[in-house]
C-alpha cells in the first residue's frame, strides 16, 4: 500500500487540492495501522516507513489546520 510518493514534502501537499490531500490522509492512516500491526507482530519488512507514514500524516493535519484557518 505504498502508494504515496517517496517524498512527501511540505510544498508537494500544498499543491495539492483538499480533496486529494483528505484521500491520501486516510490511505496513509490505513498503512500506518498496518505497519503496527506487524511490528507487534515482528514481521515488519520496512522500519523506516513507519517513521515516514507517521511524519507524512503529521504535515497533512499540521497543512489543513493552517488552511482552515
Amino acid at each position: 500500500m505504498s502508494s504515496a510518493p517517496k517524498k512527501l514534502n511540505a510544498k508537494t501537499l500544498r499543491q495539492m487540492g483538499r480533496e486529494d490531500r483528505l484521500k491520501l490522509l486516510d490511505q496513509l492512516r490505513a498503512e500506518y495501522v498496518k505497519l503496527q500491526t506487524q511490528r507487534a507482530r515482528g514481521i515488519v519488512e520496512n522500519s523506516g516507513r513507519i517513521k515516514f507514514v507517521r511524519r507524512a500524516i503529521a504535515r497533512i493535519l499540521t497543512i489543513e489546520r493552517e488552511e482552515s484557518r
